[in-house]
């Protein structure tokens, strides 16, 4: 999410998005990221115009969606291992309030 809202950033700036500039917002923010990351989303976001996109989600009341199928794919990736840490978070959480009575 860190590179969505960089990217953001860069737009809001009128710079272009690109690896150079991205990583430049990564090392200024101290942010563990990818490279492979950053070279994703500069591809994702090639053909994108983001500011009409975020005219578009504003009016329609949702998010965008990025481009391509590599970028699908990444994010139920993604998504699946934020479920699988969530699960285990709440393993551990209700281990402690176990431990509690």
């Amino acid at each position: 999410m860190e590179l969505i809202y960089a990217a953001l950033t860069l737009s809001e700036a009128d710079k272009e998005i690109n690896e150079d500039n991205l990583e430049d917002i990564v090392e200024a923010a101290g942010l563990d990221v990818e490279d492979s990351e950053i070279k994703a989303l500069v591809a994702a976001l090639e053909d994108v115009d983001i500011e009409e996109a975020m005219e578009t989600a504003v009016a329609s009341g949702a998010t965008p969606a990025p481009s391509g199928e590599d970028s699908s794919e990444e994010e139920e990736e993604e998504e699946e291992e934020e479920e699988e840490e969530d699960d285990s978070s709440e393993e551990e959480a209700a281990e402690g309030l176990g431990s509690m009575f």
